[in-house]
Parts: C-alpha cells; sequence; structure tokens
C-alpha cells in the first residue's frame, strides 16, 4: 500500500516564518513536521510515498531527496499552482496505483499508528476523527458504530488522515478543487467509514503553536503525555 503526503499548501497564518520556508520543512523537536510524519509511515511498513509540493516546493525535494535515509522511495507530485486537496490527490493518482492508499496532510504532529490504515477500506473512505480542539468546536463530521456522516452526532475534527480507494474520485477532471464535496456525496451513499483517534494530535496553524511544539517535544523526547489543543482551525478536506 502507497502513502501520500499532503505538503502543497502555502501557509499563510504560518508568516513570516513561510515565506521563505515551506511550512513542512518548519522543525519541532529538532526535526521538520514533513519528517516526523515520514518517519511514522516508514515505520509502518510504508515504502512509496509520494508528496505534493507548490510553494518553494523546490526546498522541499531538495531536503527529503529519494527517501533512502529511511528506507523508502519519494516521488514528488509538482504543483504550479496548489490544487487544493482533491485536485492535488487525484493528479497524484497515476503513482498511487490502483488500490487504496492513505494521505496525510504535512502540517500536523500524532502519535497515531498508521499500520491501522494497512487494509483496504469497506466503502470508499475510512477517516481518522480527532476529539474537536478548542478552536474547532464544532467538528467536522459525525461518527456513529463506525460509519461517518456529514449531518449528526456526535461530531468529531478531521485529523488530516484518510484512507481512500481510487474510485472516490471517479469522473473528476484536472484542476483544482476540495475533497470535501467528494467525501460528503460518499457519506450519503453510506461507504465513508472511520475511527476515533484519542490519543496525541496536533494541527501546527501558528508560529506560536509551532513553537510550543517545539518546546514540548525537546522537553517529553516524544514519550511523555502532551496536552491536545490547536491554536487555529484544523484543514477540512
Amino acid at each position: 500500500m502507497k502513502a501520500m503526503i499532503l505538503a502543497a499548501g502555502r501557509g499563510e497564518r504560518m508568516r513570516p516564518l513561510t515565506d521563505k520556508t515551506p511550512k513542512p520543512l518548519l522543525k519541532a523537536g529538532g526535526k521538520s513536521l514533513i519528517e516526523h510524519r515520514i518517519e511514522r509511515l516508514a515505520a509502518a511498513g510504508f515504502e512509496d510515498l509520494v508528496i505534493n509540493h507548490a510553494h518553494l516546493g523546490a526546498q522541499i525535494a531538495a531536503a527529503l531527496g529519494n527517501g533512502r535515509r529511511w528506507g523508502i522511495r519519494i516521488r514528488y507530485s509538482p504543483e504550479e499552482q496548489a490544487l487544493e486537496t482533491g485536485g492535488g490527490i487525484f493528479r497524484a493518482l497515476r503513482w498511487l496505483g490502483p488500490g487504496p492508499f492513505v494521505v496525510v496532510n504535512a502540517d500536523i504532529w500524532t502519535d497515531f499508528d498508521f499500520r491501522r490504515l494497512r487494509r483496504a477500506p469497506a466503502g470508499l473512505a475510512h477517516l481518522v476523527l480527532v476529539p474537536n480542539p478548542s478552536q474547532h468546536p464544532q467538528g467536522d463530521f459525525a461518527l456513529s458504530a463506525g460509519r461517518v456522516r456529514y449531518d449528526g452526532t456526535p461530531r468529531y475534527t478531521f485529523s488530516g488522515i484518510g484512507l481512500y480507494r481510487p474510485e472516490l474520485f471517479a469522473g473528476c477532471r484536472p484542476g483544482a478543487f476540495p475533497l470535501a464535496p467528494l467525501l460528503r456525496a460518499a457519506m450519503d451513499r453510506g461507504q465513508v467509514e472511520g475511527e476515533l483517534h484519542a490519543g496525541r494530535w496536533f494541527d501546527i496553524g501558528t508560529p506560536e503553536r509551532l513553537h510550543a511544539l517545539d518546546r514540548m517535544l525537546r522537553i517529553s523526547d516524544d514519550d511523555a503525555p502532551l496536552e491536545r489543543h490547536s491554536d487555529s482551525t484544523p484543514s477540512t478536506p
């Protein structure tokens, strides 16, 4: 199974840090945000990664190379202009193959075990949800009996981690478009399942939150429990 890391965002809320450095290369705990994600995926047995990039994307490719240092293979999907989540994934389908694949945002930090996603979803998608952070109390989706719905309760926040079948993108055309409408249509047909991750999860949305995460990772060495909250509204699909 292959995985994709979404790394094409401009990171407007992180300015001025992202004026000269792409957001995925900002560091916390001595490593860039995207390195944390790569390490987790590699540890879970994912050997082939696709990374899209746009703003200052050449820096990402130069910093990560072909993935050999993690024992994996990295292919890049450059975008002249960011294609949004849906458009970026659709453009990379040629490299993700005919089977299910994992997609994760580069700008989150989590202790989620990606080995849990090394299976085919029953429907078109499997979403990892998390308890709502203080800045996003309304959540994104409802979760009940393993099924994800757009309406209903209880509601949780989308973590930026999902397992998808290529068929979710049937009928799509090249260009920029969001993922959320595709997921909502699939939810209406009962084809989206999900799970709640109650562990550690952070949406890195401001310089202040990045600095706070950096301090906590250096102190905890990635082991001690960390308080979960976000200084920005989590990214929706």
